[in-house]
């Protein structure tokens, strides 16, 4: 009968300093089924290696010099999405978290954790599961939407807040007509609006201006309600 040997788990460290990628290279090669197949002491260089070995699992360490680890993990994961990334960090504060699981980490262990602990860190993220806390992480990207938010709310920076109500009816599909009897103006003051709207986004037509609105969620924004 013949025994199936399942492949080991190929794994890429990358840390600055040299003696905490010895110690973590030590221990994992002697774990049964890893394999440490190259060490990096920069996220430059980490990238690299990551580009050239294609290794099964990345551990890094979050703060390093020469492209630091939080770029290095952007990058792999959106070059080689089937590598995850557990990323390592020394201090456990909400700012290196947020950084981590917006570059794309599918992990997040401290440094002082023990040595089981980091081996089934690495098992879980080759698993394809994540080793981040669902609580924290829908508070994390809670932020990312609120930033993305924020974002979209600079498209329309430019105009008042006038000009923003008018351009959210111009999204609903109302005509001049109808905007100014919803707003309480006259008909001439809502193409004066409507003519500022186009200049100041650079548009062309209402249509434009309506599919701008849409693009970016105008209606997501708070307007004050039609006086």
């Amino acid at each position: 009968m013949t025994t199936t040997v399942e492949p080991a788990i190929r794994i890429l460290i990358a840390d600055d300093h040299e003696v905490v990628r010895i110690g973590l290279a030590a221990l994992l090669d002697r774990q049964r089924g890893f394999r440490v197949v190259g060490e990096a002491g920069s996220g430059n260089e980490a990238v690299r290696l990551a580009r050239a070995l294609r290794p099964d699992v990345v551990v890094m360490d979050i703060r390093m010099p020469g492209g630091s680890g939080t770029d290095a993990c952007r990058t792999i994961t959106a070059e080689l999405p089937d590598t995850p990334v557990v990323m390592l960090t020394s201090y456990a504060d909400e700012e290196a978290l947020f950084e981590a699981i917006s570059a794309g980490a599918s992990g997040y262990v401290l440094k002082r954790i023990g040595s089981d602990e980091l081996v089934n860190a690495v098992r879980t993220v080759a698993d394809g599961r994540s080793l981040l806390d669902p609580a924290v992480t829908a508070a994390v990207l809670e932020r990312l939407r609120t930033a993305a938010h924020a974002e979209e709310s600079g498209a329309f920076s430019e105009l008042t807040e006038q000009e923003r109500r008018v351009l959210a009816h111009l999204a609903n599909g109302s005509s001049n007509r109808e905007i100014a009897v919803a707003m309480e103006l006259a008909e001439k003051t809502v193409r004066n609006y409507v003519s500022s709207i186009l200049s100041k986004l650079g548009l062309a037509s209402r249509a434009q201006a309506a599919a701008f609105a849409i693009r970016n969620r105008l209606s997501e924004l708070e307007l004050e309600p039609d006086a």
